[in-house]
């Protein structure tokens, strides 16, 4: 027979493993003036062409990925659906960027039409990096598999580092977009 301490032991422990799968130190730090990106647009509202999107959306609110390539999967792509879909139904004014972190840059252009084409993402843009590391100055967290950078007015309003994700995280994600939205 289980005794209640071990049970309560194990309980904590289950409890406590979604946070530390979710919670990594990745990206800018927040207040920060977000650094420039160049990222090659496969999708987005500047397809086929190497676009820096900080200096393209200025002030405007922004969400950025940042996906680790090899680590793209169906409950990362269902979270990114979730958050696009309530990004273009409440925001019209905000537009994300997800950009692949990569060292196969031929493998990510076949790769990423084929994920629209798929997935029908109207408020985002994908595009690729050509450094599995990232941007020198985005302090992204190799054990991060997705970074979310929230920028508004050019600077850093929030920042996530999932080791995992699902759509259960767009809420988080969504509420401090709309804090960054209102200033606050």
């Amino acid at each position: 027979m289980l005794s209640p301490r071990w049970l309560l032991t194990v309980a904590a422990f289950l409890l406590a493993l979604p946070a530390y799968a979710q919670d990594v130190t990745s990206g800018p730090a927040k207040g920060e003036k977000v650094p420039g990106i160049k990222v090659n647009d496969v999708t987005g509202m500047n397809k086929d062409k190497e676009v820096d999107y900080v200096a393209e959306r200025k002030d405007k609110p922004t969400v950025y990925l940042l996906i680790q390539a090899d680590k793209f999967d169906r409950p990362m792509n269902k979270f990114m659906k979730t958050l696009d879909q309530q990004v273009k139904k409440d925001f019209e004014d905000v537009y994300m960027v997800a950009v692949w972190l990569t060292d196969d840059e031929n493998k990510t252009k076949e790769f990423l039409p084929r994920i629209q084409q798929s997935v029908q993402y109207e408020a985002t843009a994908l595009t690729y990096f050509k450094d599995k590391s990232g941007p020198k100055d985005w302090g992204v967290n190799s054990d991060a598999h997705v970074t979310v950078v929230i920028v508004n007015k050019q600077k850093v309003a929030q920042t996530f580092g999932y080791r995992s994700i699902n759509d259960t995280d767009v809420k988080a994600v969504y509420e401090a977009l709309k804090k960054a939205r209102e200033g606050k």
